[in-house]
């Protein structure tokens, strides 16, 4: 299908998604588009919808396992800038859903804003993170959100308000194709002592997880009351390989991917730990990572 004349400049085809995630594995997207407006994004929501063509957003890529045939349809990027800007109003931070979550972690403590320092360390943008609302033991991401706009599949800018928005463990209700903006609500604290206390989660956090040169990515949810490492672990799992894929050595819940590692290992990895967990211990994990 030939591309709108007005998209030819941010459409690319047959584009590699491996360099652009995380664990650098997988296929081409049919089509690749990188708009640089509002505007050009919602044109192009629109013409796919026309077209028939099914559209997915790629975020940080952190938490995205693209299988080796790649991706067919067209795969959306908001890593123009003018789709992570921030801006901060009293005790308000308004960010754009293509922001970096760790840029805006910072933005709020340098501000003197409390709430959204307990996810140092979480990767990916703040619409992914607001999606799959992400947290660790302090909180998750949600609790802070006031407000979100977002873009359906059919084209519509939408704005969720407090009331309209639900989150529970790792997941949302925002679950339109793209979070254009996010606003937090967020409390006002010293800045300083802000900043000590995000440099220490940080430095616990960074303790128990795979080293940051690593390609790695969480691959199960936690059941509730239960931690899925710990399950891994007492499954006798620990360590368990297939091919370029080894569960990480300081965090039995990540996967750690090598240069001969394919996208068939880490999947051959995933169902094999789920079957044994739920063989040996009765319980069904369910796997954080979105396979594409």
């Amino acid at each position: 299908m030939a591309i709108a004349s007005k998209f030819e400049s941010i459409v690319r085809t047959k584009e590699p998604l491996a360099p652009k995630t995380w664990l650098e594995l997988g296929g081409s997207a049919e089509y690749f588009a990188a708009p640089r407006t509002v505007e050009e994004l919602v044109a192009l929501v629109e013409w796919c919808g026309s077209e028939g063509i099914p559209a997915r957003l790629l975020g940080g890529g952190s938490n995205i396992l693209v299988r080796e045939e790649g991706v067919a349809g067209m795969v959306i990027s908001l890593a123009d800038p003018v789709f992570a800007a921030t801006a901060v109003d009293a005790n308000k931070l308004k960010v754009g859903g293509g922001a970096s979550l760790a840029h805006v972690i910072n933005e709020s403590v340098r501000a003197g804003l409390a709430g959204l320092e307990p996810l140092v360390g979480i990767p990916g943008t703040v619409g992914g993170a607001l999606h799959g609302n992400a947290g660790s033991r302090g909180g998750d991401v949600g609790q802070w959100a006031h407000s979100a706009t977002v873009l359906t599949r059919r084209g519509e800018v939408l704005v969720r308000k407090r009331d309209e928005l639900v989150f529970a463990y790792r997941e949302s209700s925002l679950d339109e194709l793209v979070i254009l903006d996010v606003t937090f609500t967020l409390e006002q604290e010293d800045a300083e002592q802000l900043t000590k206390r995000m440099q220490k989660q940080w430095i616990v956090k960074k303790a128990g997880q795979p080293m940051s040169h690593q390609r790695t990515a969480c691959l199960f949810k936690n059941p509730r009351g239960m931690s899925a490492s710990m399950l891994i672990e007492q499954a006798g799992l620990a360590g368990t390989s297939v091919e370029g894929a080894e569960l990480s050595s300081r965090h039995s819940n990540f996967v750690v991917v090598n240069e001969k590692a394919k996208s068939s290992h880490v999947l051959k990895l995933i169902d094999q730990i789920r079957s044994r967990v739920a063989e040996r211990l009765g319980v069904e994990l369910e796997t954080q990572l979105e396979i594409w």
